[in-house]
């Protein structure tokens, strides 16, 4: 039985109060929640089946929203790991889940539960959950950047999430630089890569003032000032705002960062540029909400 929306218009626009539920939907688990206003009222979780059988992550997934859903919710948002058809929201290729090649997962979702799905990539949700929930609230043209396993990004333009055909735009690190590409040098793979090391290992250390570790984060921010400085060629935004495990040590990296952005070219560009690390707990499930909001938003 399809969910429908049972709430009155006039008065959900009056208090911009929406009922949305996000997925995240990762390689290892999937969790949706029921994001009311701007909170987590409640959370449901379950593994990925291993499975060779396509279907079968389908169900589970339609299982994990039923148990958060309830007939005040507008839509759907879901933040995914791979590759998207912003416009059909068929999925491709996601990471850590062989049998999901090529999946129409809008379509199948809208017919079970009556009720409008958005989806895109996990880089897009961060940029677009910060717009709605946290820092880049303050700002209407931005790029979320994801410094954790990888490096990707998403982009603000105007207020909202940029239009694309296939979620790709803002995937900086698989721009190349030096022997590989900006992923290597400025996510969490760095430390791995290069030094051996585990990166929350590493921000222990720094914590304690070691030397070394200080060194190491100091040549990382070096590393991810000119993939910065790229962006702002690129995009031209008027601020970053850092989400992803690395960006947890952003004060050992920031002084090597900034020091590096300072040589930009064009140097009025800098007089008010920003960057903020993101503070918003639980932003893949608010991001993936999110998306709703940004399409249903017209400003």
């Amino acid at each position: 039985m399809p969910y429908q929306g049972e709430h009155n218009n006039e008065m959900k626009k009056m208090e911009q109060v929406r009922t949305i539920i996000g997925v995240d939907l990762g390689g290892t688990n999937m969790r949706a929640g029921l994001v009311v206003g701007d909170e987590i009222q409640k959370v449901s979780s379950c593994l990925v089946p291993k499975t060779d059988i396509a279907d079968e992550v389908t169900q589970a997934l339609i299982a994990t929203i039923k148990e958060v859903i309830n007939h005040d919710v507008e839509g759907i948002g879901i933040g995914v790991p791979s590759l998207v058809k912003s416009v059909s929201g068929v999925v491709y290729d996601v990471q850590n889940i062989p049998s999901w090649k090529r999946i129409p997962l809008k379509d199948i979702l809208e017919k079970e539960f009556g009720l409008p799905v958005y989806i895109n990539n996990d880089a897009n949700c961060f940029a677009v959950g910060e717009r709605v929930y946290g820092a880049g609230q303050e700002y209407t043209d931005f790029v979320g950047l994801i410094t954790g396993t990888g490096l990707g990004g998403g982009i603000i333009k105007k207020g909202h999430l940029l239009p694309d055909q296939n979620c790709g735009a803002g995937e900086f690190g698989m721009m190349p630089y030096l022997k590989h590409d900006y992923e290597y040098y400025c996510s969490g793979q760095f430390f791995e890569n290069v030094y051996h090391v585990n990166g929350g290992e590493l921000a222990q250390r720094a914590s304690e003032g070691d030397e070394q570790a200080l060194a190491i984060f100091a040549e990382y921010g070096k590393h991810l000032g000119k993939a910065i400085k790229n962006i702002l060629l690129a995009v031209d935004p008027n601020a970053i705002v850092l989400g992803g495990s690395v960006s947890k040590s952003y004060a050992y990296y920031k002084e090597a960062m900034w020091k590096e952005i300072s040589t930009f070219p064009f140097q009025f560009v800098l007089e008010n540029f920003v960057i903020v690390p993101s503070i918003v707990k639980e932003i893949a499930i608010l991001g993936a909400a999110a998306l709703y909001v940004d399409a249903a938003t017209d400003d």
